[in-house]
């Protein structure tokens, strides 16, 4: 007798692929729930990350500024403002990190209260970003120009427009903090 071909057997094997694969993911953390929270905690890192490398920016220029106003050379200090500007910008990079790892929150089928506080941290790293952007344009004419003998109104908007980013983005944050205070079981990843 001829050997039949049983033509279902494919369809009951990717069926139950299909089903194995569909339970496994939940328990490998791909539930909307686990990516939200994987996303908030990875863009936590990169914020951390960025912290550190913002902070020493600021303490270079600091450094720079208090040379400067003490009498030193500005001429001495170009390559010390180049690197505060070039330690800024990568400082920026991990936070577009962060921000990007924000994105897939608002698309996930979970509380409101994530999705808004996920919203609130993206909408301040916006806000933060811009405002570097506008420091590292006062850093490159402090580069030019480290005295400011020429560019000092410029430079001087600039600084003002960077301080009022900062509150802005400030605001956000101590916002997204109040709303994760506000739901500790629900939001655990607040930075």
């Amino acid at each position: 007798m001829p050997h039949m071909i049983n033509r279902l057997t494919p369809v009951v094997v990717i069926l139950l692929a299909a089903f194995v694969l569909a339970g496994c993911s939940g328990l490998l953390g791909n539930t909307p729930r686990e990516q939200a929270d994987q996303a908030i905690s990875s863009a936590n890192q990169s914020i951390s990350e960025h912290n550190k490398l913002f902070d020493e920016a600021r303490s270079t220029y600091s450094s720079v500024k208090e040379k400067i106003e003490a009498g030193d050379d500005p001429s001495k200090e170009k390559d010390d403002i180049t690197e505060a500007k070039k330690t800024l910008q990568q400082a920026r990079q991990d936070l577009k990190d962060a921000r990007g790892s924000l994105e897939t929150v608002p698309d996930l089928d979970v509380d409101p209260a994530i999705k808004q506080y996920s919203n609130l941290l993206a909408k301040a790293m916006d806000e933060q970003l811009d405002a570097e952007a506008k420091e590292i344009e006062f850093y490159g004419i402090l580069e030019e120009d480290p005295t400011l003998q020429n560019n000092r109104e410029k430079a001087l908007d600039l600084l003002s427009e960077v301080g009022q980013g900062y509150q802005k983005a400030e605001n956000l944050y101590q916002k997204a903090q109040n709303l994760a205070n506000s739901h500790p079981k629900l939001i655990e990843a607040a930075p």
